[in-house]
């Protein structure tokens, strides 16, 4: 095991739901380090341990499963699975998703982008369809439907 895979491995687990370890969380990154969700939210600075709590307020027993850690240098990708229970309610634009009990076991991608030792960038590829569909969310591809035919 490399030095960069050892350095991951420890990051993963400050964000398990049994640690919580945000301040080793943050402390895991550069000064102007940046952890993106590729759905649309970046954390940076203060905002990084956000990014940890709101995963684990869904998903109290939130843990990850890493599949294939690859080290290219100052890249690392990681292929993993985010498991859990949905014990939080989850805000969506209809409203709050009260917790279902649901297990999750979502595909994910990580990629890594070191700069001396610490993460300058995190992009994280979670694939939300799955997660959605693990929850009993589906898309409303009725109503999308009607509301382009009502557009033209």
């Amino acid at each position: 095991m490399t030095g960069n895979e050892e350095f991951i491995r420890a990051v993963y687990r400050t964000a398990e739901g049994d640690v919580q370890d945000l301040d080793g969380w943050r402390n895991s990154f550069t000064k102007d380090g940046v952890f993106t969700d590729m759905a649309g939210e970046s954390f940076s600075g203060r905002t990084l341990g956000d990014a940890v709590t709101r995963m684990a307020t869904l998903f109290p027993d939130v843990h990850r499963e890493l599949l294939r850690v690859n080290d290219m240098g100052t890249m690392v990708a990681v292929e993993l699975l985010v498991q859990g229970t949905h014990l939080g309610a989850m805000p969506t634009p209809a409203g709050v998703l009260e917790p279902t009990g649901a297990r999750i076991n979502v595909p994910t991608a990580d990629f890594f982008y070191l700069r001396n030792g610490k993460i300058k960038t995190l992009n994280c590829y979670l694939t939300r369809n799955n997660m959605f569909a693990q929850l009993g969310i589906y898309p409303a591809f009725a109503a999308a439907v009607a509301k382009a035919a009502a557009a033209r």
